[in-house]
């Protein structure tokens, strides 16, 4: 007999308009639509055509007049300003309706957009949903990303207005946003109106006169906005995919079909009832904190943290007990880098302890693969599930996770479960034939794609086609690489482009990776392909000791050579690997294996809008020369 699940994911596939339809009665809608699913026009599919609702009533206004506006909807924590602030929904819709009438008496209108370049602060929150609340299409760019790639945000998004602040705190850094923003500016084609900023006590911004406006000063005198009615298919947000040169990708999201399901995933996927506090500890700049930060939280009536601190440093590795114990989170969603950071300055968990941790019910884990040495170390210390999940920037919810509010399945290591709902996920090999389980290929999704997901790229639906859906048609490609078992659970190895070709054999540096984290010495780790004369490809590692390893490193690398060999077979031609203090990150957590691949392939290459220390760069180029790899050209022309 089949269980819950498989129930349920089952319909989800055959009936995916009565199980949308009937997901979308928990939604309050003004109209009603006239089709769940408009697939008139393929490969351009709709949810919920002509039906009309605002995302943010849906958010803030209906909580309070269902009896929730004295429940706490977002709680501020910023241990680098030593600041915590509650506000109910009650205080948290007041506040978004006096800043969407601030944006309003600067001229927003339903489908202005305003790009948001602001840090994790409250005010970056409430400008997101009173963008929502009117109707604006918000764009928001990572606080302190580089003027050139903001630059190339203003030109494509065209906004009327940008919201930014005086200043972010990285750590210990503070870094001034406004100069950024000016440069951006101008060299940007595309100017805005007005630009309003809010001074934080750290750093005090030149406002230029005429242009922009202090935040305070304008709220003040503004009228509160209602909320304005829009179409289910009319975008709510604009997000660029990390990375991009040239043209960015702005994923777009609706309002309709993205409302419908961040509130069923909330419960489905995470197991989070209305009232429990749930933290994705992730930035807004991210798809994560867009999905699961403001609007599927607030959408279930939850009560979501906004926290503006790092997992070690602000002040030390328990800042992520503290932050569950002060708060009664019961769900925590992350990234496995930051554990991975956690337990290179904590291998034992002793900061834990002093922590009670006992209302944390679950712990999922996304945005970069987890590798089964940090899973188990963080149940081990947690004693609750930890869900690997998968999903990306352009699908907004989990393709594949272990439903817990459906029916919890058997964690597997290194998998993030089954589908989700609403993914028919497949495995292609080039020609774009099934393969069998256990064969690694592309991994795809027949479309239509399940709501939520992007139905196109912002005023670019040519680019659309080409990026996802031209390689395998009828299907969307995800770029990543993997398989299923026998049992349909899916391992997602590595990027497409991670794949290597090693004397004619395709492995997974993913594979490897896991070899090597499983090593008691190793923190984290990336292998990457690099050219190679006679086998085409050859593998590389780069690995991050714990803290206190002080055995000689080539001792270390023997073994994880060794391991590699018994684990996966001579044919991976493992032979190399070095020790370095830390791997290139994006401010998100993963792992730049491209730009290591192409510094140590000797191609030219540019400093990634999204890195999180551009310094460590250097350190890898210095570490590759050791091993005898050639500086790539022009290395300091490349950056930008």
């Amino acid at each position: 007999m089949a269980g819950k699940y498989e129930s349920v994911y089952r319909r989800s596939i055959e009936d995916r308009e009565g199980f949308w339809a009937e997901a979308a009665e928990a939604i309050c809608w003004d109209r009603k639509w006239d089709r769940v699913l408009d697939d008139s026009n393929p490969p351009f599919y709709r949810w919920f055509a002509g039906g009309m609702l605002n995302t943010c009533y849906n958010a803030l206004d209906r909580h309070v007049e269902e009896g929730r506006g004295t429940q706490p909807a977002l709680i501020y924590d910023s241990p680098v300003t030593g600041t915590t602030r509650t506000y109910t929904y009650h205080q948290l819709r007041d506040n978004v309706a006096q800043v969407a009438g601030m944006l309003r008496a600067v001229g927003v209108e339903k489908g202005d957009r305003v790009i948001i370049y602001m840090p994790m602060v409250p005010e970056a929150v409430m400008t997101m949903l009173a963008c929502a609340r009117l109707g604006a299409v918000h764009s928001v760019v990572f606080g302190g990303f580089a003027a050139r790639e903001l630059a190339t945000r203003i030109d494509d998004a065209k906004p009327r207005v940008i919201v930014s602040a005086s200043c972010g705190i990285e750590g210990k850094k503070v870094i001034a946003y406004k100069p950024l923003l000016d440069e951006a500016i101008e060299l940007a084609a595309a100017r805005p109106e007005k630009c309003i900023i809010l001074q934080r006590p750290q750093v005090k911004a030149e406002l230029v006169a005429g242009r922009d406006l202090d935040f305070a000063a304008a709220l003040e005198g503004a009228t509160p906005a209602d909320c304005v009615s829009v179409a289910a298919t009319d975008p709510l947000y604009i997000l660029y995919t990390s990375g991009t040169t040239g043209v960015p990708k702005g994923v777009v999201r609706d309002h309709g079909g993205h409302a419908v399901a961040m509130k069923w995933t909330m419960k489905h996927i995470y197991n989070v009832e209305p009232g429990d506090v749930y933290w994705a500890a992730s930035d807004i700049g991210w798809v994560v904190g867009h999905s699961y930060i403001v609007y599927a939280p607030l959408l279930h009536g939850c009560t979501t943290i906004l926290y503006e601190g790092k997992p070690v440093g602000t002040p030390d590795p328990g800042a992520f007990w503290r932050v569950i114990s002060q708060h009664g989170v019961k769900v925590l969603f992350t990234a496995p880098t930051a554990f991975r950071a956690i337990k290179r300055e904590d291998p034992n968990g002793q900061y834990a302890k002093k922590y009670d941790l006992s209302g944390l019910r679950a712990l999922f884990l996304a945005g970069e693969r987890c590798d089964p040495d940090t899973l188990h170390w963080a149940e081990k210390l947690l004693g609750v599930p930890v869900i690997d999940h998968w999903w990306q920037t352009e699908t907004a919810w989990a393709i594949a996770a272990n439903c817990l509010g459906i029916e919890p399945l058997p964690i597997k290591p290194g998998s993030p479960t089954r589908a989700a709902p609403g993914y028919d996920v497949r495995i292609l090999d080039d020609a774009g034939h099934e393969l069998a389980p256990g064969q690694i290929g592309s991994i795809v999704v027949k479309l239509p794609l399940p709501p939520g997901c992007l139905p196109t790229l912002w005023e670019n639906d040519e680019g659309f086609v080409s990026s996802y859906l031209s390689e395998f048609p009828g299907f969307y490609t995800t770029a990543d690489a993997g398989y299923q078992d026998e049992d349909g659970y899916l391992y997602i190895m590595a990027r497409t482009d991670d794949i290597i070709n090693v004397a004619g054999h395709r492995l997974s540096t993913g594979g490897m990776e896991e070899v090597l984290s499983g090593h008691p010495d190793v923190a984290e780790c990336a292998v990457v392909g690099v050219a190679d004369a006679l086998k085409g490809e050859i593998p590389v590692g780069f690995v991050v000791l714990k803290a206190g390893v002080e055995r000689p490193h080539a001792e270390i690398i023997g073994e994880l050579i060794q391991a590699v060999r018994s684990k996966i077979g001579p044919v991976a031609a493992f032979k190399t690997a070095i020790v370095v203090d830390r791997l290139p990150k994006t401010r998100s957590g993963k792992i730049l294996r491209g730009t290591i691949k192409r510094i140590a392939d000797g191609s030219e290459w540019r400093m990634p809008a999204t890195i999180d220390d551009p310094t460590i760069l250097d350190e890898i180029t210095d570490a590759l020369e050791t091993l005898g790899y050639p500086r790539p050209r022009s290395h300091s022309d490349q950056r930008s």
